[in-house]
């Protein structure tokens, strides 16, 4: 099964008011190898839902998303890159694709969400990997095999443990889609040395 790594950036944290205005993602095969990436500013369908916190965390302005395209156009232009990078016409499902990112039924929510505000049908399956839980539970096995581990859950700790970083301080979809696709792969290996006791 392919692996969709998402991650979206928003004008705020209610899904339903605050809108999405950044796509990024990694399509990668079942080996977790990377096959392509994605990324789209998207233009919010409601223009009062920006607020100051999180363009603070994206530095995402609203006049950056001038010509951005619509959710609808974004959301298309999303599923015919998954189909098109997969070799899938565009009537076939996508319903063995697994979503993955970090605290991933966040954004599985702002995206069902805004499915169904566009009338659209939701193409993927309900099958999801977190990064969070996986932590999770890699913290625990990396505790018994006495393997350093980073003291937070977030993106940032992980990815630093692996001696990976954001290029800017500012989040970037795209950017952090990569990053949690590599926190991914890291883990996924780690897992074939370390012993479960």
């Amino acid at each position: 099964m392919p692996y969709l790594i998402l991650d979206l950036e928003m004008t705020g944290t209610e899904a339903g008011f605050h809108d999405i205005i950044q796509i990024g993602a990694v399509l990668a095969a079942d080996t977790w190898s990377s096959l392509s990436e994605f990324e789209s500013l998207v233009y919010p369908d409601n223009d009062e839902s920006f607020n100051d916190g999180a363009e603070a965390v994206h530095g995402i302005r609203p006049e950056d998303l001038e010509d951005a395209p619509s959710s609808f156009e974004a959301l298309e232009d999303l599923e015919a890159w998954v189909r098109r990078t997969l070799k899938r016409r565009p009537q076939d499902p996508l319903h063995d694709i697994i979503l993955c990112g970090q605290s991933v039924i966040n954004d599985i929510h702002f995206l069902q969400t805004k499915y169904k505000e566009l009338n659209l049908t939701w193409p993927f399956s309900y099958k999801l990997i977190d990064l969070l839980s996986i932590s999770q539970m890699m913290y625990r096995i990396m505790d018994q095999n006495q393997v350093p581990r980073p003291k937070s859950y977030s993106l940032k700790a992980v990815a630093a443990h692996f001696q990976l970083s954001r290029e800017d301080a500012h989040h970037n979809a795209l950017e952090d889609a990569k990053l949690t696709y590599a926190c991914f792969q890291k883990y996924f290996a780690m897992a074939d040395r370390l012993k479960f006791v």
